[in-house]
């Protein structure tokens, strides 16, 4: 059997690597108060400094490498947050311009109610339009947020600060429906502001309005202003209606006829007026020139409806 024990040592042995350890610090002790040792030093220093430079060197690439990717990270979240600050500033000032374009109509539309005191103006607001073919005649509707509730009635005049929308022609507790003066069925008493010349403007689908029943012989000019004449007693007196852009006229024809641009941009009503305290004079007659024909008899001063044959208008 093998003998794995080791033999004791004596105390003289380590007695003799005892003083061999002293006598070695001593002599390095010697060395280095001598300066004789510096050589030595340097040697294991130029030996020693690629691997500690190396090890530097990887140790500060990984402490870069984190950093980065905590600064990475940290700038991808900030991104996110700014992106998300952006996104609701955007919409923000689209809902301030909106709020201030919806301000400055209303600022506009109340100048106009100063300026016409006699006048007792509701503001609503258009929440549809109709636009469609009945019979022979062409629609045109607008949809009102305000009804009987708000004192909305049949016949009330519907305008902005532009001029003339149309009026009322139906109502129910919370919406009421306006006759645009575009429509075909529309027809209303009117003068030039100039010549002071009378007519009677009707709706045309083809966007312009047309003033008939002008005399013969009466003198008015491209671009004079039509008003409102209050001729029937259907819509105060002076509101504006459009601009004279042509002029029809032929010696066979017993009337004159002319082209009126509308002063108000139906294509961007968004808010509109109705006037609450004026009383639409249903019984007074109209007073217009009789249609051309054989003989044919005035209107009676009523609104025209949808079923009125359209070479006939009735003026408002």
């Amino acid at each position: 059997m093998r003998n794995t024990q080791r033999p004791s040592r004596s105390l003289g042995d380590m007695g003799l690597r005892v003083a061999i350890l002293v006598l070695a610090a001593l002599l390095l002790m010697a060395l280095q108060v001598t300066g004789r040792l510096q050589p030595l030093q340097s040697a294991i220093t130029q030996f020693t400094s690629p691997a500690q430079t190396s090890s530097s060197g990887a140790a500060a690439s990984v402490n870069e490498m984190i950093t980065t990717l905590t600064e990475l990270r940290s700038l991808r979240r900030r991104a996110a947050e700014l992106e998300q600050i952006n996104a609701n500033l955007q919409v923000e000032n689209f809902r301030l311009r909106e709020v201030e374009r919806e301000n400055q109509d209303l600022r506009t539309l109340l100048a106009f109610a100063e300026t016409r005191p006699g006048l007792e103006l509701r503001g609503a607001q258009i929440v549809a339009r109709v636009i469609g073919q009945e019979s022979n005649n062409f629609l045109d509707f607008i949809m009102l947020d305000l009804g009987a509730e708000h004192g909305i009635e049949v016949g009330m005049p519907v305008l902005t600060d532009q001029g003339l929308v149309g009026r009322i022609s139906e109502v129910t507790n919370t919406t009421s429906k306006v006759l645009l003066i575009t429509d075909s069925s529309s027809a209303v008493n009117a003068i030039l502001q100039s010549s002071r010349v009378s007519g009677v403007v009707r709706g045309n689908p083809g966007g312009n309005l047309l003033m008939d029943y002008i005399p013969q012989g009466v003198l008015y000019s491209v671009g004079e202003i039509v008003l409102t004449s209050g001729l029937g007693g259907n819509f105060p007196k002076g509101i504006p209606i459009g601009q004279v852009i042509q002029i029809n006229q032929r010696d066979i024809d017993v009337f004159q006829q002319a082209v009126v641009r509308p002063t108000v941009d139906f294509s961007s009503l968004e808010l509109v007026m109705v006037v609450t305290n004026f009383d639409p004079l249903e019984n007074l007659p109209s007073l217009i020139a009789p249609v051309e024909g054989n003989g044919a008899e005035g209107g009676d001063g009523a609104e025209g409806d949808a079923s009125a044959p359209s070479e006939t208008p009735v003026a408002e």
